[in-house]
């Protein structure tokens, strides 16, 4: 059996708190009871939310805790032409359009749908669980679009799910907590690919990269087991490996409510700041030793 590679991806959009503390350590562990590799990945794509101080509190943070890492450490505002290179085949197989609408002409199309089917994850109308985009602009023709892109000046990606699927035929994906899971290349919908101002999202960014990193066990949260279905589609699309899952439990504060970069009561920097050791704050992650 081959050794696995893993990583952890953070976002240096504020500091990282016990929920990451537990994703990093659950990695690393999954790589070096292995005898694999454990790489680090910075998610920075979003250049208006990212801050280097933030990223700088990550890799000064994680080597607190007891972590290293593989280097190079990968970064994401460095991979677009990665991103463009993806965007351009999955053009070329007829899987993408452009999407000119905002947030609220998105909720408005919805409410006056009526009844819309809902999905698991944050498409373009909503948050989390909010409804699926309706596919306003997918069919707008030829001309129109050009109209459209010339007046706006730009557009966000979406993929065309449907065709997408056809594409892509059959496919599962193997899951250590859930087992082989048949992939629904519709649970949601038509996910944006690019958003406009960033040229990319995280649903693209994650598969490339993974691949890219040559990761071969992607272990994350269990809210992000949804998206798993989207990304083994691009990856069929894209003719990128597929590695095996794990997607492990949140760490939750005491209300129940996962655990979020405003949670500073748990951030890893505060719990420092009282005094508390790296081996009390992986104990209070749920992950010692």
């Amino acid at each position: 059996m081959t050794a696995p590679v893993t990583r952890f991806a953070p976002s240096p959009t504020g500091h990282l708190h016990l929920g990451h503390a537990y994703a990093a350590l659950f990695a690393a562990r999954a790589a070096g009871a292995a005898g694999g590799r454990f790489l680090l990945r910075i998610e920075d794509i979003d250049r208006a939310r990212c801050r280097p101080e933030f990223e700088a509190a990550i890799l000064e943070d994680l080597a607190w805790l007891g972590l290293s890492w593989k280097e190079p450490v990968m970064r994401q505002s460095e991979r677009g032409a990665a991103y463009r290179n993806a965007l351009d085949r999955l053009a070329a197989e007829g899987v993408l359009y452009p999407c000119f609408c905002t947030r609220k002409e998105i909720a408005d199309e919805i409410a006056r749908a009526g009844a819309a089917p809902h999905g698991p994850g944050d498409h373009g109308a909503g948050g989390p669980g909010g409804p699926l985009y309706p596919g306003t602009c997918r069919d707008l023709s030829p001309a129109e679009r050009a109209g459209r892109l010339k007046e706006a000046g730009g557009a966000a990606l979406r993929i065309d799910a449907a065709k997408a699927a056809e594409l892509a035929g059959r496919l599962t994906f193997s899951d250590r907590g859930a087992g082989t899971v048949a992939v629904d290349p519709l649970l949601l919908g038509d996910a944006v690919l690019a958003r406009r101002d960033i040229g990319t999202s995280y649903h693209l960014a994650v598969v490339i990269d993974d691949a890219g990193q040559g990761v071969t066990l992607v272990t994350r949260g269990a809210d992000l087991l949804p998206s798993t279905h989207l990304h083994r589609v691009l990856q069929a699309l894209l003719g990128l490996p597929e590695p095996e899952y794990h997607h492990h439990v949140l760490i939750s504060d005491e209300t129940g409510a996962r655990l979020a970069k405003r949670s500073e009561a748990r951030a890893i920097r505060t719990l420092r700041g009282e005094g508390k050791g790296p081996a009390e704050v992986r104990a209070l992650a749920g992950i010692g030793g």
